[in-house]
């Protein structure tokens, strides 16, 4: 498998979800989502179970640029899986607009010792970790698919890292599980 995923533009989106759904909608994205987006440019980064909130799904996805990431979002949302899909999908919501778009400072890198925790840092720099495995800043460049909002007007640093022992949950910090399919595991 690939040691490196290079993106120009990355998605950091945070999903609350109805009591007892989070599962739902992970099996359902797995099953039909990951493949129709990558096939039309994206790149789906992570997906991650929050380890302090059972309703929260989050995930990373990335695009080669601002422009691609409009070329990619109008062919999938527009698209016959979306159609087939959206309803299920959802339907496990309670809000999908929690999204920071980023710019990479580097490439992804897989972690070195998989299966534990990934953290997620927000904050107004960056911050070391036993292992970071990308770091990113916020895209000021407007929203090219405002159909889905993004936090606007916002300067942030995020560090995404692989933990030895896990921090305690603070504001700043998501502690994340890796799904099954997510590439950052």
């Amino acid at each position: 498998m690939t040691e490196q995923v290079w993106c120009g533009v990355v998605e950091l989106r945070q999903y609350m979800l109805k009591p007892g759904q989070r599962d739902v909608l992970i099996e359902l994205f797995e099953r039909e989502l990951v493949e129709p987006q990558e096939a039309l440019g994206m790149r789906i980064i992570g997906t991650f179970r929050d380890l302090d909130d059972p309703d929260r799904f989050v995930w990373l996805r990335g695009f080669a640029d601002m422009a691609a990431r409009h070329a990619s979002l109008t062919g999938f949302y527009h698209g016959p899986v979306w159609a087939e899909h959206r309803e299920a999908a959802n339907a496990t919501m309670v809000d999908s607009d929690d999204v920071l778009l980023l710019r990479p400072c580097g490439p992804f890198t897989r972690p070195k010792t998989p299966g534990k925790p990934v953290t997620v840092t927000v904050s107004d720099r960056h911050v070391t970790g036993s292992q970071v495995v990308a770091t990113l800043r916020s895209e000021h460049a407007p929203n090219t698919f405002p159909a889905l909002p993004v936090r606007e007007n916002e300067d942030v640093a995020v560090t995404v890292a692989v933990q030895d022992n896990s921090p305690e949950p603070s504001p700043e910090t998501l502690r994340l599980e890796p799904t099954a399919r997510s590439w950052l595991r």
